[in-house]
C-alpha cells in the first residue's frame, strides 16, 4: 500500500512538473519586451520627427516666396505641435483602438487611460508609449504635407482650426482601416508605412483645400531660398529610414530590406526626374532633383517592407517620370493653384507605389506580401480598392471641412494680406531685412 501511495505521489510531483514547463513554455510565447526593438523604435520616431521639424518645414519654406517664408514654416510647425496633444488624448484611441465595425477604434486609450510604463503594444515587443509616438509623427507629417497645396493664401487662425478637424474625421479612420485591423486591412490591403494612410490622404486633402480657397494672385513659383529645400530634401530622406525602416516595429531583416530599398527608390527617382527634365526642358534643376528624391520616397513607402532592390528600382524610375509630367502638365491643364505640388508629389506618388506594391510584393522578402509578379493578381485589385477608397473619402471629407471653416470663420485672407505677404500680416516678423 506504501508503494502505491508513493507511485502516485511520485506521478502528481512528475504531472506537476510537467504542466509548468508546459505553462513555462506557453508563456514563452507571449511578447516580451525586446531593448533592442525598443531603441530602434525610439530612434525611428525621433527620426520621423526630425522630417517635419525641420525637414519638411524647410523644403517647402524654401519654396515659397520670400515675404511668406515664415508662416509656410509655421504651419508645418503648429501642425506637429497640435497633432502632438490631440494624438494622446484621444486620436490614437480612435486609429488603435480595439476595432468597431471595421470603421474606427473604440476609446480603449482615451488619455492614454490604463497605458503604463509595463504595457507592451499588441503582438509587437515595444511599448505602447513608443508605439503611440511613432504614430504620432505619422499623423503630425501627413497634416504637414497638405499644407504646401495652400500656402501664401490660407489665414493661420483657420489653420489652427483645420488641423485637429482633419486628423479627428479623416487621419485617424484611414489609419484605422488600413493599420488598426480596419476593413481595408481585413481585405488584405499591403500599405508598410503609409501610401494610403499619408501621402494618397495628404495629397488629395492639399487639393481640397486648394480648390477651396482658389488661385493665388501670383501662381508662379518663385522660390526664396532653393538651398532651404535642398536641406530640407536631405532631411526628408534621412528621417524617412526611421518613417519605412521603422514601420517593421522590429530591428530586424525586413527592416533592413525597406532601409536599402527605400535608399535605392529615392536615388533612382532622383536620376529619372533629373533627366525627364533635363530633356524637357534643356535644363537639370537641383530643385527637380529634390523633388524627384521626395517623389521616390512617397512612391517606396507603401512597398519599402515587401519589395526587393529590383521592384524598388522600378518603383524609383515609375515615381521619377510620372510626377514630372503631374506637376508640369496635368496642374495647367485642369487649372488647379497646388502651390508646391503636393497632390502632383504625395498624391500622385503615392497612389503609384500603392499600386505597384500590388506588382512587386515579394513573399522571399515578406511573407505578409505577394503580388501580380509572384502569382498573386488579385492583391492589384485590393491595392485598387484601397488607393480610391482613401481618395474618395479624404477628398470629400477634406472639401466638407475646409468649405465649413470658410462658412464659419473664412480661410482665405484679403487681397492686400496676400499681396503684402503673410510673413509681416500673420506674424508680425520677416525672415529678411
Amino acid at each position: 500500500m506504501k508503494t502505491f501511495k508513493g507511485g502516485i505521489d511520485m506521478l502528481k510531483k512528475v504531472g506537476l512538473g510537467f504542466l509548468l514547463l508546459t505553462g513555462s513554455a506557453f508563456a514563452d510565447t507571449a511578447p516580451k519586451l525586446n531593448h533592442g526593438d525598443t531603441a530602434w523604435m525610439l530612434a525611428a520616431s525621433s527620426f520621423v520627427m526630425l522630417m517635419t521639424l525641420p525637414g519638411l518645414a524647410f523644403f517647402y519654406g524654401g519654396m515659397a516666396k520670400k515675404k511668406d517664408l515664415l508662416n509656410t514654416i509655421a504651419l508645418s510647425f503648429m501642425a506637429y505641435a497640435i497633432t502632438s496633444v490631440i494624438w494622446v488624448l484621444y486620436a490614437y484611441s480612435l486609429a488603435f483602438g480595439t476595432d468597431v465595425h471595421g470603421i474606427i477604434g473604440n476609446l480603449q486609450y482615451l488619455f492614454m487611460n490604463g497605458v503604463t510604463s509595463n504595457s507592451l503594444h499588441p503582438s509587437t515587443t515595444v511599448p505602447e508609449f513608443i508605439y503611440c509616438g511613432f504614430q504620432l509623427t505619422f499623423a503630425a507629417i501627413t497634416v504637414a504635407l497638405a499644407s504646401g497645396s495652400i500656402i501664401e493664401r490660407l489665414k493661420f487662425s483657420a489653420w489652427l482650426v483645420i488641423v485637429p478637424l482633419w486628423i479627428t474625421l479623416i487621419y485617424a479612420p484611414i489609419a484605422h482601416w488600413v493599420w488598426g485591423n480596419g476593413w481595408l486591412s481585413q481585405l488584405g490591403a499591403l500599405d508598410f508605412a503609409g501610401g494610403t494612410v499619408v501621402h494618397i490622404n495628404a495629397g488629395v486633402a492639399g487639393l481640397a483645400g486648394a480648390l477651396v480657397l482658389g488661385k493665388r494672385k501670383n501662381t508662379q513659383l518663385i522660390p526664396n531660398n532653393v538651398a532651404y529645400t535642398i536641406l530640407g530634401a536631405g532631411l526628408l530622406w534621412f528621417g524617412w529610414f526611421g518613417f519605412n525602416a521603422g514601420s517593421e516595429v522590429a530591428a530586424d531583416g525586413i527592416a533592413s530590406s525597406a532601409w536599402l530599398v527605400t535608399n535605392t527608390a529615392t536615388a533612382m527617382a532622383a536620376i529619372a526626374w533629373m533627366v525627364t527634365e533635363w530633356m524637357l526642358h534643356g535644363k537639370p534643376t537641383t530643385l527637380g532633383m529634390a523633388s524627384g528624391a521626395i517623389a521616390g520616397l512617397v512612391a517606396i513607402t507603401p512597398a519599402s517592407g515587401y519589395v526587393n532592390v529590383i521592384g524598388s528600382i522600378v518603383i524609383g524610375i515609375v515615381a521619377g517620370v510620372v510626377p514630372v509630367f503631374a506637376v508640369s502638365w496635368l496642374k495647367p491643364k485642369l487649372g488647379y493653384d497646388d502651390s508646391l505640388d503636393a497632390f502632383g508629389v504625395h498624391g500622385v506618388a503615392g497612389f503609384l507605389g500603392a499600386i505597384l506594391t500590388g506588382v512587386f510584393a515579394d513573399p522571399s522578402i515578406n511573407p505578409a506580401g505577394k503580388g501580380l509578379l509572384y502569382g498573386n493578381p488579385h492583391q492589384v485589385v485590393i491595392q485598387l480598392i484601397a488607393a480610391m477608397s482613401t481618395m474618395t473619402y479624404s477628398f470629400v471629407m477634406s472639401l466638407i471641412i475646409f468649405k465649413v471653416v470658410d462658412i464659419v470663420m473664412g480661410i482665405r485672407v484679403k487681397e492686400e494680406d496676400e499681396v503684402e505677404g503673410l510673413d509681416s500680416v500673420a506674424h508680425g516678423e520677416t525672415a529678411y531685412n
